[in-house]
């Protein structure tokens, strides 16, 4: 869902085009984000429970929640978790399946990640994992964030990085932008915590690790057309020497595989 927005920064019209490509490329994937093991899986979800903490009292967001798969891990130990997100697709993946491992404290509501529909300080924990890089106007998601959370409410943030180097954070975001259309861009840790602490979240950074994938996997779950896989696998097979350290970029068997590197992220309310 598109609302209509009055923060500055970004246009309506391109904050709607934006809306419209990743509902898009997402609607057509979404059966195939509930199996993808990059969200179902991996050792951030076990992290993200537990720097959580959740007593069972709380009332949990799981922003952009996609697949649900961070509604699923929290809502066990949650009064109610609030998935939200604006593809409907994904929504309706989303919700069967919750319904098939018998969680029914999850409530699934279409919303928009710049206008949350959320009364101000009316959460306990907001969550968003692996989906911040398709914000257009990431500084007015942040100032939502701050909005809706309750004074002393947690941020447990989840997304791949960029990395402090310029010219490095332009290789990699080209590349993402090739493989994905509708991504914006992979924040650096310094610039999230920058962007937080300006909204008046308390931020601190956790963790970093690596995302494993392979080009066909992480393209084909993206349905990337075949020229911008070309493209991918030319910017892999001519990568500096630190753009190959960064990425971890291997070649065996004629498959490049990489390590996209995450971040976990906690922050605090004021």
């Amino acid at each position: 869902m598109t609302q209509n927005s009055t923060h500055t920064g970004v246009s309506q019209p391109e904050e709607q085009a934006q809306n419209q490509l990743i509902q898009q490329r997402f609607g057509v994937v979404a059966k195939d984000y509930v199996t993808s093991a990059v969200h179902a899986q991996g050792p951030d979800l076990p992290w993200l429970v537990e720097v959580a903490a959740l007593t069972g009292n709380e009332v949990v967001v799981d922003l952009a929640t996609g697949a649900g798969h961070t509604a699923y891990a929290l809502a066990p130990y949650a009064r109610e978790v609030i998935a939200i997100d604006f593809t409907v697709p994904m929504l309706e993946a989303a919700e069967k399946r919750a319904q098939e491992l018998r969680l029914d404290n999850i409530r699934f509501v279409e919303g928009d990640a710049h206008s949350l529909p959320l009364a101000a300080q009316s959460v306990d924990v907001l969550a968003c994992r692996l989906a911040a890089h398709h914000f257009i106007d990431i500084e007015q998601a942040v100032r939502e964030w701050a909005r809706v959370l309750k004074s002393g409410g947690k941020l447990l943030l989840i997304d791949s990085i960029g990395p402090e180097d310029p010219t490095l954070d332009e290789y990699v975001n080209l590349i993402e932008v090739l493989r994905d259309p509708s991504h914006v861009r992979n924040h650096s840790v310094s610039e999230w915590i920058e962007l937080l602490n300006a909204a008046g979240i308390a931020a601190r950074h956790e963790r970093t690790w690596g995302i494993h994938m392979d080009v066909p996997t992480w393209t084909q779950r993206q349905r990337t057309p075949a020229q911008n896989v070309e493209r991918i696998l030319q910017l892999f097979s001519t990568a500096t020497v630190d753009a190959r350290t960064y990425l971890n970029i291997e070649l065996n068997d004629n498959i490049y595989t990489f390590d996209l590197p995450a971040a976990l992220i906690t922050g605090i309310r004021a």
